[in-house]
């Protein structure tokens, strides 16, 4: 295996993978959005953040649950699906090139190919009390299903980490728990990303900022992002044009290698 050092070698393998995602959703109708670093990345720099290292897209749930049925992928790309995938630490879908293999500290070995990640976005309730209710345990069930699949601790607590790693539930009756919670079948005015346990109530934003989609450039090329980008940027990280502080400008921590 050869290491990859070269950050501009890692996004080329990236935007390979988006390549692959955005011509699939343009030949069969389905929507995607550029998102999070990835997006501001895109209106700050037309490009990466200059210190970023993956790229993030949103597809609307009736949009991802299509794309996890029908996509094929080829013997350079591979679907990462959760529901699908044993031993899968995730829970959401990334598609891999699967001439690499990524090492990162958080997946005690599970082997991975460089990645680009898929998150469903997912109406919320629109009581606000209800939607508080409905992200606090969204927390504690993503918590505790970390807790069952890591091998080493994720908690400041070795207690709290114990009392999760034993309760008398699997992996899956977490994953259908999650599910049930967070996949809405009913419209409502405000969604979010949820299949994470970090985005709170404070990250939800109005379902008309995802009613369709624009073109946006990036790295040179031009995909794809919600239309109402700008409203979902402020809601989410307020000054989104000025650069944070040198010490906030971190990557993630994995290693890369061509197979």
């Amino acid at each position: 295996m050869r290491k990859i050092t070269d950050i501009h070698e890692l996004r080329q393998i990236q935007i390979g993978i988006l390549d692959e995602v955005h011509q699939y959703c343009e030949a069969h109708g389905l929507r995607y959005f550029l998102s999070s670093g990835t997006l501001i990345g895109a209106v700050r720099h037309k490009g990466y953040i200059p210190w970023d290292d993956d790229i993030d897209i949103y597809m609307p749930r009736k949009d991802y649950e299509q794309f996890l049925r029908e996509f094929k992928g080829s013997e350079q790309f591979k679907l990462l699906n959760p529901a699908k995938e044993p031993h899968y630490y995730y829970t959401f879908a990334k598609v891999v090139d699967t001439r690499t293999l990524m090492i990162e500290d958080e997946t005690d070995g599970y082997e991975i190919g460089v990645y680009m990640d898929i998150f469903p976005v997912d109406y919320v309730p629109d009581d606000l009390k209800e939607r508080e209710r409905v992200f606090k345990r969204k927390k504690l069930l993503y918590k505790i299903r970390r807790c069952k699949i890591s091998k080493s601790n994720p908690l400041h607590s070795r207690l709290a980490y114990w009392c999760y790693k034993l309760l008398p539930i699997s992996v899956e009756q977490l994953n259908r728990m999650i599910r049930k919670l967070i996949v809405r079948k009913e419209s409502s005015q405000y969604v979010c990303h949820m299949t994470e346990a970090g985005p709170g109530v404070k990250s939800c934003f109005p379902a008309e900022d995802i009613a369709s989609s624009v073109d946006i450039a990036f790295e040179g090329k031009t995909y794809k992002t919600m239309v109402g980008y700008k409203d979902y940027l402020e809601r989410t990280y307020g000054d989104y044009m000025t650069l944070p502080p040198v010490e906030q400008r971190v990557t993630h921590h994995f290693e890369a290698y061509w197979l």
